[in-house]
């Protein structure tokens, strides 16, 4: 049984953070020094209240990360100022960049999208070519470039929408259907998805607060040094990610100063364009888990990290000796980790273990058809202006890992944060709808206006290892602890796995 949805409609950016605040169990007295500036209404293009989460997830994640740096430095927390409109930029960062002067390029694969079936519509995910090869070998067509995306419509109108959902995730595809809010509310997996977007466990038994049986010696006094420049220098972050959620949450506590080793397979498909925009703050590294050095390597770093973040498939790591239990105390494990897990459906209900995207669970999960109907221009589905879902993910991550911090220094012990996206649509979803079409007309931005558009405070510019970039900037000020990027964007593989020397 699912747990009661609270009705948030009347929440403002500072009650969300307050009521994840207070659930997440963070010193109360923090919340007087966070500040959030921007007018109330429609923020995007949208019924749905996408400034009011992009607002308070980066709030979150920043007064988090700020409270943890006052804890270890005995003293009160740092003003945090999130200001909405450069937080809703943020949450369009990887559609705003521009890389020597070229915009982002489209990021979307040639036939993914919505198509028609039988009785509705399913939206398909092409992004990654086995995604891309599954479903067109699920619709009996070549896997090759002459496919059209006509000849994919052709081919689904012959599916019931949720046949070809099963056939497509059971041939490693990624595709779902077009369900109405009644639709998704009547299936368990709706009812198995906590109200709340995240949550903590502790796994593996107390230990002193300040140390863990890391050859480091690691603690609260190494992981915010005294006086440091950034709210979280010397926390050692060990990232396994693909796409936007997870990599969000790595790049966020890169910005508050976490030296994060962003770690990529050889053997798998990459989104440089993608990539360019997540990997700022990371150091990257390639390892192959198919050799048996590399994987030693990887379990070396991961058994001397503080935080460990993978967005894969839940279970897919575990084989590897990457499991929660393994990472907190056995297989060479030891405690006082942190583990954060980025996952579409969450750990519970029987989705749990399905892959899924951004546009997908919107598309499952009622929004789309939520979205059009408010929209009223006839459409069977519409996509909100930006990867909501995926951002917002990535921001509640970070703060839940910087809560289990809290714990951990507070108590001892390890701990797993699960957040997923379908959570974030809930946790969305609760807060309401702008009524009609008045989320469009009171915001008649384009859907998604050019950088150039926009106001240049937003945006900085900086060398990387593919040219100059100019992407949106952290939005969130930390007084005296100014968040930003050490590290800029680099090909695959560019650095040694191996943690900084703690400053």
């Amino acid at each position: 049984m699912s747990q009661p949805v609270k009705d948030r409609t009347g929440f403002t950016s500072k009650d969300i953070v307050r009521e994840i605040w207070d659930q997440l169990e963070l010193p109360p007295e923090a919340l007087d020094a966070l500040s959030l500036p921007g007018e109330p209404g429609p923020a995007v293009p949208s019924s749905f209240k996408i400034g009011l989460l992009a607002q308070s997830a980066i709030a979150t994640s920043a007064l988090a990360a700020a409270s943890l740096y006052a804890a270890r430095n005995e003293r009160a927390v740092p003003r945090v100022t999130v200001p909405l409109q450069h937080a809703v930029a943020e949450f369009r960062s990887e559609r705003l960049y521009h890389l020597d002067g070229k915009p982002t390029p489209n990021l979307w694969g040639p036939i993914g999208g919505l198509h028609p079936t039988q009785d509705g519509f399913v939206r398909i995910h092409d992004n990654f070519p086995n995604h891309r090869d599954g479903i067109l070998q699920v619709l009996g067509l070549p896997t090759d470039s002459s496919v059209t995306r006509g000849d994919v419509s052709n081919a689904t109108r012959k599916w019931k929408k949720v046949d070809l959902e099963t056939a497509a995730l059971e041939n490693g595809a990624c595709a779902y259907a077009l369900r109405p809010y009644e639709e998704w509310d009547a299936l368990p997996q709706a009812q198995a998805i906590d109200s709340f977007p995240i949550s903590i466990r502790k796994i593996g038994g107390d230990r002193d607060a300040n140390t863990t049986t890391s050859s480091q010696g690691n603690s609260l006094a190494t992981l915010v040094p005294h006086d440091g420049d950034k709210c979280l220098r010397g926390l050692r972050v060990l990232e396994m990610s693909r796409v936007i959620a997870a990599p969000v949450a790595g790049r966020t506590l890169a910005a508050h100063g976490a030296d994060v080793l962003w770690v990529t397979s050889p053997n798998l498909p990459a989104l440089p364009d993608l990539d360019i925009d997540t990997s700022r703050g990371k150091r990257t590294i390639q390892l192959d888990l198919t050799d048996k050095e590399d994987e030693k390597k990887l379990l070396d770093l991961a058994v001397t990290c503080d935080v460990f973040i993978q967005g894969y498939r839940p279970g897919s790591l575990a084989a590897r000796g990457l499991s929660p239990e393994a990472l907190a105390g056995g297989g060479g494990g030891r405690g006082g980790i942190v583990i954060g897990n980025m996952s579409a459906f969450g750990p519970k209900g029987p989705w749990a273990d399905r892959r899924g995207f951004d546009s997908l669970v919107q598309t499952c999960s009622g929004m789309n058809v939520s979205e059009a109907n408010h929209y009223g221009a006839g459409e069977p589905a519409r996509p909100t202006p930006c990867q909501a879902l995926d951002h917002a993910a990535g921001y509640f991550l970070a703060a839940g890992i910087c809560a289990a911090l809290h714990k951990r220094a507070g108590e001892g012990g390890s701990y797993v944060v699960d957040v997923s996206l379908a959570g974030v649509m809930k946790y969305l979803r609760s807060l309401g709808q702008y009524e009609g079409r008045l989320g469009f007309e009171d915001c008649p931005e384009p859907v998604l206006p050019s950088a150039v558009e926009m106001d240049p405070g937003l945006f900085e510019t900086r060398s990387t290892g593919f040219g100059e970039l100019r992407g949106v900037r952290h939005s969130a000020a930390v007084d005296g602890c100014a968040p930003g990027w050490d590290e800029m964007p680099k090909p695959l593989g560019s650095d040694r796995p191996e943690w900084l020397q703690r400053q």
